[in-house]
């Protein structure tokens, strides 16, 4: 399957790898920031966000040992040669390998969905799209890769552009932010779908970074600011997902 990690420089495994593990932990911060700021303003739209996010640092956590495997057995299998246990190594990690993909898949397209779609009132397209969702999941091979980078971009991109129109109309600097980090999202997606990746697969996974040192600032902001009673478009309601209006309390 053409994965990006497949076509790496062997210089980049390593931030590779860590950039996964960083992606992870901002997640997963921000999933935190989300559910607590459910809990103190019961809004469900930012519940939502925080689960969304969670899904996506579970499929950020799913690769993580998938890539320390492939990453050591290719150096192991470098070091002993041609011995026969090499067979074993390499059909174990295949295994494994395309379990960890299915995952990642698997929990990115239901974090998407549920930032994308669960505040609305279900329809019959979601249905649909679920099935699609588990289709893309289940079956591996270069097209299916190129079809869940080509969703994972059209759904990052449909969020970054609710975000912007939000933002349009309430200026707020935490709605922006969010435009901004998930449109790099979207950017690094659209770069995936090239062929032969090489230099652009770091390209990729930089500006992958780059969306998460964003989220990070946007984290380092609430935080600072989740303490005052004012609404002054600091706080985390403020990043809200567009879809919902908030609630007059």
């Amino acid at each position: 399957m053409r994965f990006i990690f497949a076509s790496l420089p062997n210089w980049f495994l390593a931030p590779d790898f860590l950039i996964n593990a960083f992606s992870f932990l901002i997640l997963l911060t921000f999933f935190i920031l989300c559910i607590r700021n459910y809990k103190i303003n019961k809004n469900k739209s930012m519940m939502y966000l925080g689960v969304g996010f969670a899904f996506i640092a579970l499929a950020q956590l799913t690769i993580i040992p998938t890539k320390f495997g492939l990453y050591y057995d290719t150096a192991f299998t470098t070091y002993i040669g041609n011995l026969i246990i090499n067979s074993h190594i390499i059909q174990s990690t295949n295994v494994f390998y395309n379990f960890s993909i299915f995952l990642n898949k698997a929990l990115t397209l239901i974090g998407l969905y549920v930032i994308f779609r669960l505040p609305k009132k279900k329809q019959f397209f979601d249905l649909v799209l679920v099935l699609y969702f588990i289709l893309l999941s289940v079956f591996g091979g270069d097209l299916t890769a190129d079809l869940f980078y080509l969703t994972t971009l059209g759904l990052f991109g449909l969020i970054s552009y609710r975000y912007y129109s939000v933002y349009r109309k309430n200026k707020f600097l935490n709605t922006k932010m969010l435009f901004f980090a998930f449109g790099l999202l979207a950017l690094s997606k659209l770069l995936l779908l090239i062929p032969s990746l090489g230099i652009i697969g770091v390209l990729a996974d930089s500006i992958e970074l780059l969306s998460y040192l964003v989220l990070l600032v946007l984290i380092i902001k609430i935080l600072k600011h989740d303490t005052k009673k004012e609404q002054d478009g600091h706080n985390l309601g403020y990043a809200k997902h567009p879809s919902r209006k908030r609630r007059k309390h």
